[in-house]
C-alpha cells in the first residue's frame, strides 16, 4: 500500500492530495463523484436543464389556484431550490477546483516554457494576500514606467522575492540581538 506522501503527484504540496489526479484514479469514489459532478456540471448549463426548470416554475405557478397558494404549495417551490442549490454547490465547486488546478498548470507550464519569465510565479497561487499585493503593486510600477524595463533585468517576481528575503534578513538579526548568524553557531 502506497503511503500519502508517495501518493501524491504535487512536490510542491500546491494540491491537496484529495484533489489529486493520482487520488482520483486511485479511489473508486472519487472518480465516480468526479465523472457525475462533470456530467451534472454540463447538463447543468445547458438549454434543456435552463428549460426544465422553466418548465417547472411553469407548472408551479400554474397549480397555484389549484392549491389555493397555500402554505404547502410554496413550501414544495422553496423545499426544491433549496435542495438543489445546496447539492449544486458541492457539485459545481468539485468542477471549478478541477478547472482551476488545470488552469494553474497550464499557467505554469507556460511560465515554466518561457525563457525570460520567472520561475517563482510557479505556485503563486499559494501566496499569501500581503505577498500578492506586493508582487501586484511591482507589475503595476512596471506598467506605469510604460515597460520600458521590459524583459531587462529581472522581473518584478524577483524584486519581491528580493524583497522578501532581505526582511526576513533584518528580522533574524533583531532576534539575535543584530549579531551575525554566519559563524555557524545556532
Amino acid at each position: 500500500m502506497q503511503t500519502r506522501q508517495q501518493a501524491s503527484t504535487d512536490q510542491l504540496d500546491t494540491i491537496p492530495d484529495t484533489t489529486s489526479p493520482a487520488y482520483a484514479k486511485a479511489n473508486p469514489v472519487m472518480r465516480a463523484f468526479d465523472s457525475f459532478a462533470s456530467l451534472v456540471t454540463r447538463w447543468a448549463g445547458s438549454p434543456y436543464a435552463f428549460g426544465f426548470a422553466v418548465t417547472s416554475i411553469v407548472v408551479w405557478v400554474v397549480t397555484g389556484p389549484i392549491f389555493h397558494y397555500s402554505d404547502g404549495w410554496q413550501l414544495v417551490i422553496n423545499t426544491g431550490t433549496t435542495i438543489v442549490t445546496f447539492l449544486m454547490v458541492f457539485l459545481i465547486q468539485q468542477s471549478q477546483n478541477k478547472d482551476s488546478v488545470a488552469l494553474h498548470l497550464k499557467l505554469n507550464e507556460l511560465l515554466a516554457s518561457h525563457r525570460r519569465a520567472s520561475n517563482q510565479l510557479i505556485g503563486i497561487e499559494d501566496a499569501s494576500e500581503e505577498e500578492l499585493r506586493r508582487l501586484a503593486a511591482a507589475y503595476l510600477r512596471l506598467a506605469a514606467e510604460g515597460g520600458a524595463n521590459a524583459g531587462k533585468g529581472p522581473s518584478p517576481a524577483c524584486d519581491v522575492a528580493a524583497a522578501d528575503a532581505d526582511a526576513e534578513t533584518e528580522t533574524e538579526a533583531e532576534g539575535t540581538g543584530g549579531r551575525s548568524r554566519g559563524n555557524g553557531a545556532r
